[in-house]
């Protein structure tokens, strides 16, 4: 069973964020998607809130035959959660040239730190290559729909969320 770990805030989970899932899942039997923690990072969910929604995610997706997909909140080095599990791979997801300089540096590093662990870059289609957790966050917030960033469940998330 070949097993890879998709690691991110997923502030929310968007539209972009399930197309990444769904094609690591043509690629590995099992996905851990990674809540991070970061102390660093405002949020507007707290991890509890974003494993649970990621979750119901999982939940409406009608999953390759055979393919697991787990979600966890993980705080500290994403190679040693990858190493716990016994991961082969993380899957990135890539939008552009930015995203991409981030993640190459960070792969190297993570390289450094576990040499059997392979990154995988998956580029963004370009239907979601413009889409942006921190965006999405910021439409909602300021009252803008954002129907075709984010599954309908999120969405209703975001507007509760906006209320408070």
């Amino acid at each position: 069973m070949t097993l890879a770990v998709y690691p991110g805030s997923f502030d929310p989970f968007t539209l972009g964020h399930r197309n990444i899932l769904l094609r690591s899942l043509k690629i590995f039997d099992e996905v851990i998607i990674a809540v991070g923690v970061n102390q660093n990072k405002k949020t507007l969910f707290t991890p509890q809130e974003r494993v649970k929604m990621i979750e119901n995610e999982v939940m409406n997706i009608d999953l390759p035959k055979n393919n697991k997909v787990k979600v966890e909140c993980f705080e500290g080095l994403i190679v040693d959660l990858a190493r716990k599990h016994d991961a082969i791979s993380l899957i990135k997801g890539v939008r552009g040239p930015v995203d991409y300089d981030y993640e190459a540096q960070m792969a190297g590093m993570n390289t450094v730190m576990c040499p059997d662990l392979e990154t995988i870059f998956l580029m963004s289609k370009p239907e979601f290559s413009f889409i942006h957790s921190s965006l999405v966050k910021q439409i909602s917030l300021m009252g803008g729909d954002v129907t075709g960033f984010v599954s309908e469940s999120i969405k209703n998330e975001l507007k509760l969320k906006s209320k408070k």
